[in-house]
């Protein structure tokens, strides 16, 4: 097996005091139990197993007041930890929007994470629109879980939808675009509107579907990720292996397309 440069494009973390517990709450909400506590040091320790060189860190606010406690608390693991690249959080109903997505950009962070099952709004609900402008007007990503089977609020065909009201928004569809209904929306998305990370989705995407999704949309596309810490990373490693791709696009999920999208090189 060659090495291969690997950058983990999907992870959360949490203050050292509740990330067990903050960790434990996801595993219960998904039925999965968890793999590690959510702490900055649980993640390095994991991917150091499998050589990660860089982190996609990010958590989110549940509600509104959380925003700029969350952003302070990324800022801060970022400035401790060089392999982190940080990504915010916001809330459709939080009352400065654009100040504090001006702020942490300034402060640089890179995006904004949105969970909208955890946080309780629909995607294309018009209170969330001035959210997305003013993620895209500040140039920033925007890393969204879509596709939960379980709630109804991120139905992938609503995020076509503010693809197409908010035109230059750039969306990292989360768990290759559709968490758990992936056979239900090979066509959502028009090509070249969205790319997708592939985190928390290969114990359950079959390979079939794997390989439909990355000829629709472009293996250029897509980011390997483990959701950590709902996975191990050499366990994440492992299944990604299963899939059989060639030693090109190996490398180009695993390292090369993030760091083009993030000008890391």
């Amino acid at each position: 097996m060659p090495d291969y440069r690997i950058i983990d494009a999907h992870t959360h973390i949490y203050p050292e005091k509740i990330a067990e517990k903050a960790a434990g709450a996801i595993g219960d909400f998904y039925q999965i139990p968890m793999r590690h506590a959510g702490s900055s040091e649980a993640l390095l320790e994991s991917g150091r197993q499998i050589g990660v060189e860089k982190y996609l860190v990010c958590s989110a606010a549940t509600v509104p007041q959380q925003v700029p406690t969350i952003n302070d608390f990324i800022l801060s693991e970022c400035e401790k930890h060089p392999e982190f690249l940080g990504f915010g959080t916001m809330h459709p109903a939080y009352g400065d929007i654009v100040g504090e997505i001006q702020r942490i950009k300034a402060l640089g962070l890179r995006g904004i994470k949105l969970h909208p099952d955890f946080q309780q709004f629909y995607i294309d609900d018009d209170a969330a629109l001035p959210m997305y402008e003013a993620i895209r007007d500040n140039d920033m990503f925007l890393l969204i879980h879509l596709g939960d089977d379980k709630r109804p609020y991120s139905d992938p065909k609503r995020m076509a939808f503010v693809i197409d009201k908010v035109p230059g928004l750039k969306v990292i569809g989360a768990h290759f675009g559709s968490y758990g209904v992936w056979w239900e929306n090979l066509e959502t998305y028009r090509p070249g509107t969205i790319v997708f990370d592939i985190s928390s989705s290969l114990f359950r995407l079959d390979r079939k579907t794997a390989y439909q999704l990355f000829d629709r949309y472009g293996i250029e596309n897509f980011f390997w990720g483990t959701d950590f810490p709902m996975w191990d990373h050499r366990e994440e490693l492992e299944r990604f292996f299963t899939l059989g791709l060639s030693e090109e696009e190996n490398r180009m999920v695993l390292y090369d397309n993030f760091a083009r999208y993030f000008g890391l090189e």
